[in-house]
């Protein structure tokens, strides 16, 4: 399960960054940097991609990815089961994929002697408004 202090940071924050990692059915491996996720409980974690997205497709795949996390004090990667839930959110203008990860083992990956300061720092770039008005659309799909 997702530590209780990371759970509750990643739903106060509607924005959160987190590496995906996932693997096609030959075994290549593939990562991304991502923020539409949200966790539903602290062994779910429902997440949101292109559809035509190389992850999407690897989780279709093999059902299989992993996330890993930078918070305060924290360097989390979680594992598990991935499930597709939603083949399109419908009141975005592209295909989008809804999944849902079961969190099957969590690890704490900070060294000794080591800390994470905070959050990863980030921000859109372009058209501000347009992002903006898209990951509500999507974080709003997420919870609901």
């Amino acid at each position: 399960m997702l530590p209780k202090e990371l759970f509750d940071l990643m739903r106060e924050l509607s924005i959160f960054p987190a590496v995906l990692a996932t693997v096609d059915a030959g075994g290549d491996m593939h990562q991304t940097f991502i923020t539409w996720l949200y966790p539903i409980e602290q062994n779910l974690i429902r997440m949101a991609l292109s559809s035509n997205s190389k992850s999407a497709q690897n989780m279709i795949q093999t059902q299989k990815a992993s996330l890993f996390f930078f918070a305060p004090n924290t360097a989390i990667a979680c594992y598990g089961s991935v499930r597709l839930v939603k083949e399109r959110i419908e009141s975005v203008k592209f295909p989008v994929n809804v999944f849902e990860m079961e969190v099957q083992k969590v690890e704490n990956c900070l060294f000794p002697g080591g800390t994470v300061l905070g959050v990863v720092p980030f921000m859109h770039t372009g058209n501000l408004q347009k992002a903006a008005e898209l990951d509500s659309l999507v974080l709003e799909a997420l919870k609901g």
